[in-house]
């Protein structure tokens, strides 16, 4: 009677194949973040990380499957570091505040330079195709979380019932896109603390009365600049 051989993917363990590719989104992942998706190319990678031209392309196939695979990547980190601890928290004003404050570190958190996904929305904004649907669909999904945690914060009661959980995501992501401008371009060691204080400012808009009235201290503190 014959043994079933189960593989290594079956076992838990990942493939060298796989292997092979993660260390490849890795490198692309880090180059993406410095210097851009444009400049990503399945020649730039192979002679970056040692690897043939052929092997990458036995791993995607071309340049746009390897910016959206890259794409994928940095959502899935990003996921990982910040929206799954994220929502571990209390629903309401306690979720959303650790919402932002890793949605503003995660890049750090990361090792990354700058935010990938951030990069990809200004290269590709305009340009129809499937990496603009790619930066699409994972911008769309970030934006509706949030909406959702704003959402929640108004039917715990923190936030107004007026609050606009459309508007408010909206200022939010201009706080980050703000932050990571400073951070990245003016090189403001305060980007950090900035970002916090203006979102501080958009919470307290929210704020149901008795909640502003009552606000404690603790929700006050900021964090220390990373």
């Amino acid at each position: 009677m014959k043994t079933a051989t189960m593989t290594a993917g079956q076992r838990g363990r990942p493939t060298k194949g796989e292997e092979t590719r993660a260390n490849i989104l890795d490198a692309a992942l880090h180059h993406a973040s410095a210097e851009g998706f444009e400049a990503l190319t399945i020649g730039v990678l192979a002679d970056k990380i040692g690897m043939s031209k052929s092997g990458l392309f036995a791993h995607f196939g071309s340049k746009e499957d390897l910016q959206i695979a890259t794409l994928d990547e940095a959502a899935r980190r990003f996921n990982a570091v910040a929206v799954i601890p994220a929502l571990t928290e209390p629903r309401g004003l306690v979720r959303l505040r650790a919402l932002f404050r890793l949605w503003v570190e995660w890049t750090a958190r990361c090792n990354l330079d700058s935010c990938p996904m951030m990069t990809a929305t200004i290269e590709f904004d305009d340009r129809p195709g499937p990496v603009r649907e790619a930066v699409l669909k994972h911008m769309r999904r970030s934006h509706e979380g949030m909406v959702k945690a704003v959402s929640l914060a108004v039917e715990t009661g923190e936030f107004s019932a007026d609050t606009d959980a459309e508007q408010f995501a909206f200022e939010l992501f201009g706080i980050i896109s703000t932050c990571y401008r400073a951070r990245n371009l003016f090189r403001d060691p305060r980007a950090n603390e900035r970002a916090h204080q203006a979102f501080e400012r958009l919470v307290n808009c929210a704020l149901a009365q008795p909640a502003k009235r009552t606000r404690s201290a603790a929700a006050r503190r900021l964090p220390e600049t990373r």
